[in-house]
């Protein structure tokens, strides 16, 4: 049965991970060390902290060292996954898993981005204090570069009335975070639309006006980029919800691949 406010989320991390060649020849982008633990185990303590107990996660480059990951005794019973052969694209992964979100408020995260937050605020922003003609909540942060991302455009409530991708001009600092709370509404649209594939492009555009917005004033990095893979090495790790190191982690560790991308990180 259902719980009030129960969610679900959806971790993408598929990604080929071609702006950090070499390093994702031999290694997927969702496992880039942040200090002595993946980016994917992050993302699931901060949705295990929050309580969120139903997770998908999309597998394709690397899929086999991802599923070794998730195979951990930790991630039991609430985190599962699907292998994509061909990569649906980010709204072909939402139709196909439809009957798991199905009826359910849905996170979804693009997993290469380093986000550090108040996540319970985030939701509770969604849940509880949106407008509610707004079936998406967008986070969205301060950008210091906004002429290489996608800037959004707000109006006095903080609603999206305007998308600026790369931008030589762009209107402002507010960029896409690329983490979204859905609300089924937009499972039946995607439904109904088989030809879509692309979220940012396809669907977003369609509920312009409907798009609440929820700024992360703490860390934001897409670090499917080097430079910002670095810089986050330096930045405040979290408690971790399993302090325990676990033989997956020795492995990682001591893993030569590791070794070699964390020389090349420092």
């Amino acid at each position: 049965m259902r719980e009030e406010n129960e969610v679900r989320a959806l971790l993408l991390a598929a990604g080929l991970g071609t702006r950090l060649h070499p390093l994702t020849k031999k290694w997927p982008k969702c496992l880039m060390p942040i200090g002595e633990r993946p980016l994917l185990e992050h993302w699931l303590e901060t949705l295990y902290s929050t309580k969120v107990r139903e997770v998908l996660i999309n597998l394709h480059h690397h899929s086999e060292i991802v599923q070794n990951f998730l195979n951990r005794p930790r991630f039991i019973n609430w985190v599962s996954s699907m292998y994509e052969e061909t990569l649906l694209g980010t709204a072909g992964t939402l139709r196909a898993n439809k009957d798991f979100f199905q009826n359910y408020t849905t996170l979804m995260v693009h997993a290469d981005n380093w986000c550090q937050c108040d996540f319970a605020d985030f939701l509770n922003y969604h849940q509880k204090l949106r407008h509610k003609h707004c079936l998406i909540t967008m986070m969205t942060f301060e950008s210091p570069t906004p002429e290489t991302c996608g800037i959004v455009e707000t109006d006095t409530d903080g609603i999206v009335v305007g998308f600026h991708e790369k931008s030589n001009n762009p209107p402002g600092y507010l960029a896409n975070g690329a983490v979204y709370m859905l609300e089924p509404e937009i499972f039946k649209w995607i439904e109904e639309h088989p030809d879509i594939s692309d979220f940012s492009t396809e669907v977003l555009p369609h509920f312009m006006g409907s798009i609440a917005t929820w700024n992360n004033y703490g860390i934001h990095r897409d670090i499917g980029a080097l430079p910002m893979l670095q810089m986050a090495q330096s930045d405040p790790q979290p408690i971790s919800c399993w302090p325990e190191t676990d033989t997956w982690q020795k492995e990682f560790l001591s893993n030569p691949i590791h070794m070699q991308i964390t020389k090349i990180l420092v």
